[in-house]
């Protein structure tokens, strides 16, 4: 029982949980933006490809 209280009372397992869904998010908006922007480039291309062609 006291290693559950002493587990309970540790803060450093919320810190990792914190971490992990700070990271998660910034994932999410990296990878987001990433695709967003590789098929706006792929658009760009394409167009900048057939005026020159």
């Amino acid at each position: 029982m006291a290693q559950l209280r002493r587990l309970w009372s540790q803060e450093e397992g919320q810190d990792i949980a914190e971490y992990a869904v700070m990271l998660a998010v910034i994932l999410v908006i990296v990878i987001g933006t990433v695709r967003l922007i590789g098929t706006n480039a792929n658009t760009v291309f394409s167009n900048v490809a057939s005026s020159i062609q």
